[in-house]
């Protein structure tokens, strides 16, 4: 089972690529851990599994000290104790932390969750299918897209 505070490296060939899942779904974040892990990408992935516990993350609080920033965050909006739309907003007014593209993937179909998600600054809004097949696809799509086309700030000195 993933812990909090549990980094998983995945493929040691090339610069690593830190990944922030913020999800409360233990059966999506197995998923997405086992597509993930087939990525030619050197992935460093970080669990966390509310709101709170993100922003303590996000901000190197208390056991989070050492934490590298991520590169990519995976966002669900429906999570305990701070919800998505309130750790986005967090991390996009942070002038640390707002370049870090925000992948949200969630249940919610609510259109006010999508146009709050984009007008704070969310990369990419996507509907997790209930469809086992469907669910890995985007999973793929997203694994092949973030990871084998985008670069990343974090890999560059200002």
């Amino acid at each position: 089972m993933f812990k909090n505070n549990k980094s998983y490296n995945f493929n040691n060939n090339f610069d690593v690529v830190n990944v922030l899942i913020v999800d409360d779904s233990r059966a999506d974040i197995r998923l997405i851990m086992e597509i993930l892990k087939d990525s030619e990408a050197n992935l460093m992935i970080d669990v966390v599994y509310d709101g709170k516990e993100a922003l303590r993350f996000l901000k190197k609080e208390d056991k989070y000290k050492n934490q590298k920033k991520p590169d990519l965050i995976l966002l669900d909006i429906n999570i305990p104790k701070k919800n998505g739309i309130e750790v986005l907003q967090e991390i996009k007014e942070n002038k640390d932390l707002r370049r870090i593209p925000v992948i949200v993937l969630t249940v919610s179909e609510a259109y006010q969750d999508i146009f709050k998600s984009y007008d704070l600054g969310a990369n990419c809004y996507i509907i997790k299918p209930v469809d086992l097949e469907q669910f890995i696809s985007v999973v793929k799509s997203i694994k092949d897209f973030w990871f084998g086309i985008v670069k990343f700030s974090n890999n560059f000195k200002a």
